[in-house]
């Protein structure tokens, strides 16, 4: 598809803008709403007070009263990153402060889908828990709380996902997206809702002598940062300025050596040199390996890498995650060759497609289709769900959305439009999950692309590049690169900066199969620069000089550093680019 290369508009003035900057960065932040060097200041002393967060004071006091009563505590996690990190640092957190009968629980999606169900509940009985706490999953719990209540366990739920009109009966709520919540980012991922209750809790304690009465060092959660930052960038949720704090704080640590064991092993097993990464390696290296274990096996697996006291034990079970991820590379390659092909069969192209495109497929990995939903969406831009069979007559349908839809709220509408169609939905404006009766697929596929079209255009469903305009031949430098790099953390809703620009092709050849590596030349330049497209095995033709939309990056090889073009989009040579 021909992608239309659009340029981000200034959102402030450039007299609003810090001083010293240079010409690139100034053009990139006021194009992402940077005002003042306030906007840039990532020091924890900038995060959002707690007090701003409703349902800490509930939580607390339940959390306060278990450990001083040394009752048992059971966190019941979800299935991907988010919520892996999230469960270790609750378990990390509580036992710094003294909590010494804390466990974990993380269901199996295979077995017992997703959140905390009435047959979860059953399985966390078996551990005798006097209190049960929720991370990234909870606030669409009702059945299972009600089962949790019935058998004399208190639940405190701790989530970022949006609620539906009834609340679960919870002894205690968190989750900054409830009905009239205060908090100002409504973006915290599930583990930035855990870090802000143990903050609560620690300040809780503090204040009560706790800790002096045990003779326990005062906790530093800030050493838990790493996991916040991991599960931040991993769960995809927009870094608003509270989130980069968050994320760079993270980072940080992981730079200098101060990182939980099974994250460096995590990032060294996927060839990242841990003193160096930024955000990108979180979520494309470190997030897809946890991420794995959730998909592919058992998430307690990645849990337990993360509360790995030791770099040994920490390297055998990132090895172990790194294999799980390439069994589900294979698995992942094998569902897009058959969704395509599904598309195809259709006898569908990207004229006719339906603008809420639902793809099934009888033996698909029900762990692998969120990612499918996810390169299919990539590749045709509009919203996807894939499906596969989840047991007894039922699909899974897992959801991804484009910008300008809220892929929860479509599904909303769905089910509102047509009563009992949709069994359970829940998640985000641009991902979501849902459960299906599979005679009921081709019903719901029309209602899905028929509630789409209501919000849709086709412009909206162009493939789109949002650019930072050109760089000229002497800002293609290892300095711009360097200072890109150390402007991060780059993310969702705060893009890494894309440019465009006519180059000359000097050399081209292909790597790895199906990716283009370059030699390109501004026309008229002097700078040779470095370029690789990934997933391109071939060039427009003629390739002699391209249009190219891309990404300045800092290459590191055999001890060589420079810079390096990250192509995103080839076209063919623009006469003069865009104003």
């Amino acid at each position: 598809m021909v992608k239309r290369i659009i340029r981000r508009k200034r959102l402030v003035a450039d007299d609003c803008l810090p001083a010293g900057l240079s010409p690139v960065l100034q053009r990139v932040y006021a194009a992402r709403a940077i005002e003042t060097a306030d906007d840039l200041d990532y020091s924890l002393d900038q995060l959002l007070p707690l007090t701003s967060l409703g349902g800490l004071s509930d939580a607390v006091v339940l959390l306060e009263d278990v450990i001083r009563e040394c009752k048992r505590i059971v966190v019941v996690g979800d299935f991907d990153a988010d919520g892996a990190t999230s469960s270790a640092l609750c378990l990390r957190a509580l036992r710094m402060m003294g909590a010494d009968n804390v466990h974990y629980l993380v269901p199996n999606r295979f077995e017992y889908g997703y959140g905390l169900t009435p047959e979860i509940v059953a399985v966390a009985a078996q551990l005798k828990p006097d209190l049960l706490v929720t991370v990234d999953n909870g606030i669409s719990s009702i059945d299972g709380v009600a089962a949790a209540n019935r058998l004399g366990m208190q639940v405190l739920i701790t989530d970022h996902h949006l609620p539906g009109e009834q609340l679960p009966d919870a002894a205690a709520i968190v989750n900054p997206n409830l009905k009239g919540d205060a908090f100002p980012s409504k973006n915290l991922a599930g583990v930035g809702v855990a870090f802000y209750v143990m903050l609560a809790l620690r300040a809780r304690l503090r204040e009560q002598g706790w800790f002096a009465q045990q003779n326990i060092a005062d906790p530093k959660l800030a050493e838990l940062l790493d996991l916040v930052a991991l599960g931040t960038v991993a769960d995809v949720v927009p870094l608003d300025r509270n989130n980069r704090i968050l994320v760079q704080q993270g980072i940080q640590r992981i730079r200098a050596g101060h990182c939980v064991p099974g994250i460096r092993a995590l990032l060294e097993v996927g060839g990242r040199n841990p003193n160096r990464i930024v955000a990108a390696d979180l979520g494309f290296v470190a997030g897809p390996r946890l991420n794995a274990a959730g998909r592919m096996d058992d998430m307690s697996v990645g849990i337990e890498c993360l509360l790995a006291g030791n770099e040994t034990t920490a390297r055998e079970l990132a090895a172990r995650l790194d294999e799980l991820n390439r069994d589900r590379r294979v698995v992942e390659t094998d569902m897009q060759a058959q969704a395509l092909a599904a598309i195809r069969n259709m006898k569908l192209d990207e004229r006719n497609l339906p603008v809420g495109l639902c793809l099934f497929e009888p033996d698909w990995h029900q762990g692998v289709i969120g990612i499918l939903a996810a390169r299919i969406k990539e590749r045709f831009h509009r919203p996807v769900i894939a499906f596969a069979r989840s047991g007894e007559g039922m699909l899974k349908g897992s959801a991804r959305s484009v910008s300008g839809l809220h892929i929860r709220d479509a599904l909303d509408a769905v089910a509102t439009q047509n009563p009992g169609l949709i069994p359970g939905f829940g998640g985000h404006a641009m991902a979501a999950g849902l459960s299906l009766e599979e005679n009921n697929y081709a019903d719901f596929a029309k209602a899905f692309d028929k509630e789409i079209s209501r919000h849709l255009t086709q412009d909206d469903l162009a493939g789109v590049v949002y650019c930072d305009g050109e760089l000229s031949d002497r800002e293609l430098s290892l300095d711009t690169a360097q200072q890109l790099r150390d402007a991060s953390p780059w993310g969702q809703g705060f893009p890494e900066p894309v440019f465009e620009g006519n180059f000359e092709v000097l050399s081209h050849r292909v790597v790895g199969q199906r990716h283009m590596k370059m030699m390109l030349r501004p026309p008229g330049g002097e700078n040779e620069i470095d370029a690789i497209a990934f997933n391109t095995p071939e060039l427009p033709e003629p390739c002699r000089q391209l249009h190219m939309a891309y990404r300045l990056d800092v290459n590191e090889y055999r001890g060589r550093v420079t810079p390096q073009l990250i192509i995103e989009y080839i076209g063919a040579p623009r006469v003069a680019s865009p104003g």
